[in-house]
């Protein structure tokens, strides 16, 4: 039987709880050990878990080990993906990129730059936002500052397309969408429009850093 509260690293063992043999009692500290050491592994050996990222951290476990009733009390929806926002530098690429793997027995997401996407419309069209509206798991990082989509003269909204493919995805198929922002509400609405903003809120959980959280690339 496969011990969901166990992962391994190479010849290291880490556990992240207690597990009976139907369902995993999770224990914060020891998850956090296990993510500042994944963490190094990912990013280098300069990765560190800041004190101040302590309750979003917290948040998003609860989310990935699908906690219900931690969930519940910050008002998060298992069922849905996740729209991480935050300034710039506060590390929001890098904990989507990390958390994933609290849970390798769940369906991995792949974590892709809106800006590569918008680039890729530009060589090949449509084609473009039917790969991305496909059956796949993805986190877009850096939604709303990628340029608008061009091919053969015509623009595009691009991520406004592959929005309301993902939201069609997600109920039909229960696929979940991840995203990372820098922007607010207002300013996705005012990008994207009311309709994409009207399903974003029904594809994504909102989890935001404090306005005030340091750039930690400085």
């Amino acid at each position: 039987m496969v011990n969901p509260s166990k992962i391994r690293e190479g010849a290291v063992e880490y556990s992240l709880g207690n597990f009976d043999g139907k369902s995993v009692s999770y224990d914060f500290d020891k998850i956090l050990i296990y993510l500042n050491v994944k963490g190094k592994l990912l990013f280098g050996k300069h990765f560190k878990i800041y004190e101040e990222d302590r309750d979003i951290i917290w948040k998003l476990a609860n989310y990935f080990v699908k906690d219900y009733e931690n969930c519940a009390k910050h008002k998060i929806d298992p069922d849905k993906g996740l729209l991480l926002s935050g300034p710039v530098g506060c590390g929001k690429t890098s904990l989507m990129k990390l958390l994933k793997y609290l849970v390798p027995h769940q369906r991995p997401y792949s974590v892709i730059p809106c800006r590569n996407i918008a680039f890729s419309f530009n060589h090949l069209g449509y084609k473009t936002i039917d790969d991305y509206g496909n059956s796949q798991s993805y986190c877009f990082d850096d939604l709303g500052v990628e340029p608008i989509g061009r091919h053969y003269g015509k623009d595009c909204n691009v991520m406004g397309e592959i929005l309301l493919s993902r939201h069609e995805l997600f109920l039909k198929h229960n696929i979940k969408t991840h995203a990372t922002t820098n922007l607010n509400a207002q300013e996705l609405e005012n990008l994207y429009g009311v309709r994409v903003r009207s399903r974003m809120r029904q594809l994504f959980n909102l989890v935001a850093f404090d306005v005030g959280v340091k750039d930690k690339r400085k």
